[in-house]
């Protein structure tokens, strides 16, 4: 499991107001799929819009309240659940094994579900996007960046390289990967493979690691890594703001 039962998304070191509506709802994909999906409209946009990506655990209240935190932020975001054609649309709480599903997940089911949550974004407010994800979501985020949906950049948070797949070295929108130190799920060694990889491809990326954090260290409930949330925090904030005039990807 990524996260403890009772991890919490900290709060933006920047907050720019509050949150003017939230609330789940149903996105209908090209291939026929639909999928459970939670939008966050921020009180005070800062017009930039993210599409959030959870972890293994899909459309948890975990990531329910960070699309809040990012709506304070400024952000347009929204939440996508990823397993709707083998769980159905319905809620993802703690009985929900993400793992007994993670087997059943193609690169091109999150792809094709993608491309709907952006373009329901863009239908809410046109601007600029960007992914942000969560372990697999972290993989899944940067491999979105070469999938042709137009992002202006991709974060990722201690993603599994392997959800990459046959898109690592293709061009994509420009990469942030915020690093745990002490990560069991991928060793120091996987990501110097994949960081070698962006540099023969010559992507456009940027990596951090917070050295000696666990993975799932994005957690208000872990106090001694409190520093490396807040200042991942701002990697996100400047990454955005740098990446928000360019086309993209």
């Amino acid at each position: 499991m990524c996260h403890d039962t009772d991890s919490r998304p900290p709060a933006a070191p920047v907050v720019t107001g509050g949150v003017a509506a939230h609330g789940p709802l149903e996105i209908g994909a090209a291939d026929g799929n639909r999928f459970r999906a939670y939008r966050a409209q921020p009180a005070v946009p800062n017009g930039r819009n993210v599409l959030l990506l959870p972890d293994v655990r899909g459309f948890h209240p975990f990531y329910a309240s960070l699309a809040q935190r990012f709506a304070e932020a400024g952000f347009h975001t929204l939440v996508m659940d990823y397993y709707g054609r083998s769980a159905g649309a319905g809620e993802r709480d703690e009985s929900f094994d993400g793992y007994a599903h993670l087997p059943l997940l193609e690169p091109h089911h999150v792809e094709t579900d993608a491309a709907a949550a952006a373009e329901a974004i863009r239908a809410w407010h046109p601007g600029p996007l960007f992914s942000v994800g969560f372990c697999l979501g972290g993989g899944y985020s940067w491999r979105l960046g070469a999938a042709g949906l137009g992002l202006s950049g991709s974060v990722g948070f201690y993603g599994p390289p392997r959800f990459l797949g046959d898109r690592t070295a293709e061009p994509s929108a420009p990469l942030l990967m915020l690093l745990a130190g002490d990560d069991v799920a991928t060793t120091p060694e996987e990501y110097a493979e994949l960081t070698a990889t962006f540099d023969r491809a010559g992507k456009d990326y940027e990596a951090h690691v917070y050295e000696g954090a666990p993975h799932s260290f994005f957690d208000d409930s872990y106090d001694r890594w409190q520093e490396a949330c807040a200042d991942a925090w701002h990697r996100v904030l400047d990454f955005t703001a740098r990446h928000a005039g360019q086309a993209g990807a």
